[in-house]
């Protein structure tokens, strides 16, 4: 399991130094599907409640269209893609949580395979939204309009051999065998592919690096 200590430290001091400067930090971490965002936000959340920082995590899946609405599209087979979430109604949400005060949002519940409206609370007294999702740095309409948005910026770059073999060995755990790999390949694979394409550039880039035998290193700049 790769350390990733260092870039939640370097998150949450981030963080931190923004705060001086305003009531809430809206951070955004990116990246392609099975990148690792969601381990990173829940490690960064951990921290900073440990810090005495009120935080909280909302994921962008929250936002998927409906299995019915999918079907109705002919998108069933794409679900995870852009145009199969919500993007104007996340949008909506940055918007409120930037205003600040208590906001409602939905959660994706992976177990049922569903969105749940209404399911999460961002309190009013939320200093640090930690918002994760693979589209939330990617250069097209409307999710270019979230950049402006965010007070922090992340990315975690990991190149896309190691996104597909994380990808199918994801399907593989859910108890596919022979169908895993063209699962990964058929949509999981081109939307990593579009999503490196396409981003935006991140004030924090948190990338793998093979001199280092394969951890995740932080570095300031902008994406490439």
């Amino acid at each position: 399991m790769l350390d990733i200590s260092g870039q939640v430290t370097a998150l949450a001091e981030r963080a931190q130094g923004l705060l001086a400067e305003r009531p809430r930090v809206l951070l955004a971490l990116a990246g392609a599907p099975a990148a690792g965002k969601s381990t990173m936000a829940a490690a960064l959340h951990k921290r900073l409640r440990e810090q005495r920082i009120a935080a909280e995590v909302v994921q962008l899946d929250g936002f998927l269209l409906d299995t019915a609405v999918l079907d109705a599209r002919g998108l069933r087979q794409r679900k995870g893609a852009p145009e199969t979430l919500d993007a104007r109604g996340f949008l909506h949400l940055a918007r409120r949580l930037q205003e600040g005060g208590e906001v409602v949002a939905p959660i994706f519940d992976r177990a049922r395979d569903i969105a749940i409206a209404g399911a999460q609370v961002v309190p009013a007294d939320c200093q640090v939204v930690i918002c994760e999702g693979n589209y939330l740095l990617f250069d097209e309409d409307p999710w270019r309009d979230l950049l402006p948005l965010w007070d922090l910026t992340a990315r975690i770059d990991v190149p896309l051999p190691e996104l597909r073999a994380r990808l199918i060995q994801r399907w593989l755990s859910h108890g596919l065998s022979r169908a895993a790999t063209r699962r990964a390949e058929v949509n999981d694979v081109p939307n990593a592919r579009r999503v490196l394409e396409r981003e935006l550039p991140a004030q924090l880039i948190l990338a793998i690096r093979p001199e280092t035998g394969g951890d995740i290193v932080p570095r300031t700049g902008m994406a490439r």
